[in-house]
């Protein structure tokens, strides 16, 4: 069941992927390719048992993108297995924790769960379209650029989300809902005018990112990230805004470099502030177990003294 299930989130995600489509050079692209996340993030909660999931939910991608499956699609095919598949096994060589709870994990999903590990599926996708004659050689290096990017940042996005959805609980506190209201709503209206305005104001959205992972950690910032890279995902692929004058490489580039700070900044500073409120209950916990210690210690110590005070160890006179 685990199986169908990540397979079908597999094919409905790379569905979603396709909606929003880039030329480059005649190739098509995706700027943002959410798959890569999903396949991750499986594995990461259910293991590298899963990966039949994977092959079966790219087997179905690739013939939606393409509408047939041809011999030439087995390099994306098993581009796109094997990259997660990697990214996977080098996050597990390295200690990675999927709670996000310690600064050095969000490092590593970043730099090692998206950057390294998506060059398998970048590096196969584009060999294959060149070998099966389907890709100029002249334009290798841009093409392959875009597909890199957007496998990231389906990794950047996605993942994320996904590790941190088991453990989301909704805020107990009434002062809390208001204030988780009214970062829904900043963050809303400050993402839309960002991506749709014409003054390259994207960098607007890292105070209320601030916001959202100092007061939220990451179940607050992983979601706005989602909002972010969707709304700057639309305004690229219709040439909105900041990306009005952009070509399809250009766009794809500086989407992947938004959505990498937007992610990296996401993590960084949520591991930071629940490392911190970790180290703050153990510090509290140790004062409280040290403070019983004393007290239960403390009558041991008086009658201690007082049995010196009047005698020997056995209460008898030494006069």
């Amino acid at each position: 069941m685990q199986v169908l299930g990540v397979a079908v989130a597999y094919y409905l995600s790379g569905r979603l992927g396709l909606l929003r489509q880039v030329v480059v050079d005649g190739s098509v692209v995706t700027p943002l390719w959410p798959p890569t996340g999903v396949a991750l993030g499986a594995l990461l909660l259910l293991g590298g048992r899963i990966w039949p999931a994977i092959a079966l939910g790219a087997l179905c991608a690739v013939y939606a993108a393409g509408g047939s499956f041809h011999v030439s699609n087995i390099g994306v095919l098993a581009g796109n297995t094997l990259a997660p598949l990697c990214a996977y096994g080098a996050l597990r060589a390295v200690g990675f924790r999927k709670e996000l709870a310690r600064f050095r994990d969000g490092v590593t999903l970043v730099f090692l769960g998206a950057f390294a590990g998506m060059l398998v599926s970048a590096t196969l996708g584009t060999l294959t379209l060149l070998f099966s004659d389907k890709l100029p050689s002249g334009l290798f290096w841009q093409v392959w650029a875009c597909w890199w990017a957007g496998d990231v940042m389906g990794v950047l996005v996605i993942t994320p989300l996904l590790l941190v959805a088991g453990r989301f609980r909704l805020p107990q506190r009434s002062d809390r809902w208001v204030e988780a209201s009214l970062l829904a709503v900043v963050a809303v209206v400050v993402t839309v005018g960002a991506t749709q305005s014409p003054l390259s104001m994207l960098y607007t959205v890292f105070p209320v990112l601030v916001w959202a992972a100092l007061r939220f950690q990451l179940p607050g910032s992983a979601p706005f990230a989602l909002l972010v890279s969707v709304l700057a995902v639309v305004a690229g692929t219709d040439r909105a805004g900041p990306f009005e004058s952009l070509s399809g490489l250009e766009m794809t580039l500086n989407l992947a470099v938004l959505n990498g700070c937007v992610t990296l900044t996401s993590l960084l500073l949520s591991a930071m502030v629940t490392e911190h409120n970790t180290i703050v209950r153990e510090t509290e916990y140790a004062c409280e177990e040290l403070a019983a210690l004393v007290e239960q210690l403390s009558p041991l110590s008086a009658g201690r003294r007082r049995a010196g005070e009047h005698g020997g160890p056995n209460g008898s006179s030494l006069r």
